[in-house]
C-alpha cells in the first residue's frame, strides 16, 4: 500500500479545507483533529473521513466561517450554540471554556448543539489532560446502532472519552465507541477488500454479517458488546446515557431524529449535540497522579496470557503507535482510499495528495 510522508497528508487536509471556504486557522485546527487519528491508527477518523467535511461545507451542512456562541453559563457550565461550524472549531471552543471553568471552580461542563462531525472524541479529552486535568467528552451521531432486540436503527455510535495525567508524563485514555465498532472501520474493510468480523453489524435480513459492503450498505452496527446473549444491552445502555448527556442537555437533535452522514447528503445541518467537560483533580484528595501512574503500572505488569502479547493500559496501543508513525515519518493508505483523494482533489482543484513513490 502507499505511504504518505506525515506533511504531506497535513498539506493536502489543509488546502482541501481552505478550498471550500474554511478560513487557514480552522483548517488547520481540523487537519490537526484529523492527523491524530492516522498517527495513532484510527484511519476511520482521519483522512478517511476528510471527503465527508469537505462535502459538507460545500453542500452548506457545515459553515466553516462560523464561530460558537455561549447561550447561557454559569461558573461551572456552558450552553453553547455552534452554529453549524465545523467539529474541531466547536470543540476548541467548548473545551478551552470546560478548562477555564475547571480551573476556576474545579469542574468545567459544556454542551453544545448545531455542531457536526468532531472526529475522534478522545482528542478532546486529551486537550484537557494536558492541561493537568482530567479530560472527558461525548457526542451522539447519525442513527447507525440497532438497540437490543431491534432491527431498526436508533441511536448513534456514541462515544465516550476520558484522560486522566498521571506522573512521569503518563497518562490514562480511553476512547470507545457505544457501537462495537465505528462506520469508519467498516469503510476501512472496504478499501482492503477484506470481510468485517462477526458481532460488529447486522447484514439486510437483520442477522450479523462478515460482508463489510453489506454491512455498510444497511448501516445497522451492533452495541457495544454485541447482541443480547454476549451483554449487548450494556452498550446499548451505555449509548443511551451519551444521548442524554448530548441532545438532552444541549436541546439538539436527539439521534433518531438526526440525517444520515454520507458523502452525497443534502438535507442540510445534521444539529449534532455534543459535551465537554473538565475536572480538577488538585481539587480532590491528593496524590491523583501518583494513583494514576500505580493503576497504570499494575495492569502492565500482570502476567499475560501471550508472553508475545503484554497487558496494555487503555491508551496505550494509540500512545506505541503514533510513537511508532512520527519516527517512520510516513502513513501507509489503501491505494483505493489514495485514489478517492485524488479525483476529490481534481473536483476541489488542489493539489494531489503525493505518495513517497510520486
Amino acid at each position: 500500500m502507499p505511504e504518505v510522508k506525515l506533511e504531506e497528508v497535513r498539506r493536502f487536509m489543509e488546502d482541501s479545507l481552505k478550498a471550500v471556504g474554511t478560513p487557514e486557522s480552522e483548517a488547520k485546527a481540523h487537519a490537526d483533529l484529523l492527523m491524530h487519528a492516522d498517527t495513532v491508527g484510527h484511519y476511520s477518523h482521519g483522512l478517511n473521513r476528510l471527503e465527508f467535511y469537505i462535502n459538507d461545507c460545500q453542500s452548506g451542512s457545515c459553515v466553516p466561517t462560523a464561530r460558537p456562541e455561549i447561550l447561557k453559563e454559569s461558573g461551572a457550565t456552558a450552553w453553547v450554540d455552534g452554529h453549524n461550524a465545523l467539529g474541531s472549531t466547536v470543540g476548541n471552543f467548548c473545551m478551552d471554556v470546560a478548562i477555564r471553568k475547571a480551573k476556576e471552580c474545579g469542574v468545567g461542563w459544556v454542551s453544545a448543539k448545531r455542531s457536526n462531525h468532531y472526529g475522534m472524541a478522545g482528542y478532546w479529552a486529551l486537550k484537557a489532560e494536558r492541561e493537568g486535568l482530567i479530560g472527558m467528552a461525548f457526542t451522539n451521531s447519525s442513527p447507525i446502532m440497532v438497540p437490543t432486540r431491534s432491527k431498526q436503527r436508533a441511536l448513534g455510535t456514541n462515544p465516550i472519552a476520558m484522560a486522566a495525567p498521571a506522573t512521569g508524563g503518563d497518562k490514562l485514555v480511553v476512547d470507545m465507541a457505544t457501537t462495537t465498532v465505528a462506520m469508519g472501520k467498516i469503510e476501512v474493510q472496504i478499501h482492503k477488500e477484506e470481510p468485517i468480523p462477526q458481532g460488529w453489524a447486522l447484514g439486510p435480513d437483520g442477522k450479523p454479517t462478515t460482508d463489510a459492503k453489506a454491512a455498510f450498505n444497511t448501516g445497522c452496527l451492533m452495541p457495544l458488546g454485541g447482541d443480547e446473549k454476549t451483554s449487548g444491552y450494556k452498550g446499548y445502555a451505555l449509548s443511551a446515557m451519551v444521548e442524554i448527556f448530548c441532545s438532552g442537555l444541549s436541546g439538539s437533535k436527539s439521534t433518531h431524529n438526526i440525517r444520515g452522514w454520507e458523502l452525497t447528503s443534502t438535507l442540510g445541518p445534521p444539529d449534532l449535540g455534543q459535551c465537554f467537560a473538565a475536572i480538577d483533580p488538585e481539587c480532590f484528595a491528593p496524590g491523583f497522579a501518583e494513583r494514576v501512574a500505580d493503576c497504570l503500572n499494575t495492569w502492565r505488569s500482570l502476567e499475560p496470557v501471550d508472553p508475545a502479547l503484554p497487558v496494555l493500559a487503555p491508551g496505550d496501543k494509540e500512545d506505541n503507535i503514533g510513537k511508532a508513525t512520527l519516527a517512520k515519518g510516513t502513513i501507509t493508505y489503501p491505494e483505493k482510499q489514495i485514489e478517492a483523494m485524488r479525483v476529490m482533489a481534481t473536483r476541489i482543484g488542489v493539489k494531489p495528495i503525493q505518495t513517497v513513490s510520486t
